[in-house]
């Protein structure tokens, strides 16, 4: 199967993809703060610069896509039919990096959650976990 754009709109539909502010990230913001939670955002002084960062409980939130992080068994963690090689690559180097920034904040003394993006479908689901996770 080849791919049905060419090379540079591709280009442009992928730098269209935000990776700030996501949908799934204004919901999260918005839960956390429903529970009563205040937060900074997008910590460049961190390892992997976390979405969310609770300072006062040293608690960071990543929030991540399914697809981009490889949410293990996530019907939107499908992958690619073309280039293959490629997106193998991407995806593999792609969870590393976020393992060693895990790792790393870790070591640093803060406490690490990942929020996926499938589990920002459902509010009193989401406010559930986040309750869990900082309770």
């Amino acid at each position: 199967m080849t791919d049905n754009m060419d090379q540079a709109r591709r280009s442009w539909n992928m730098s269209r993809i935000k990776d700030r502010n996501t949908r799934p990230e204004l919901l999260v913001r918005s839960a956390l703060h429903r529970l009563g939670y205040r937060f900074r955002l997008h910590r460049q002084d961190l390892p992997g610069t976390p979405d969310i960062v609770l300072p006062k409980h040293k608690t960071a939130i990543f929030v991540h896509g399914c697809f981009w992080h490889r949410h293990a068994g996530c019907k939107y963690a499908y992958s690619p039919k073309t280039r293959v090689d490629f997106w193998q690559r991407k995806f593999l180097e792609n969870v590393r990096r976020y393992e060693r920034q895990e790792q790393e904040l870790t070591q640093m003394g803060w406490r690490v959650h990942v929020v996926w993006e499938c589990e920002t479908s459902d509010a009193g689901n989401l406010i559930a976990t986040l309750s869990r996770l900082l309770g």
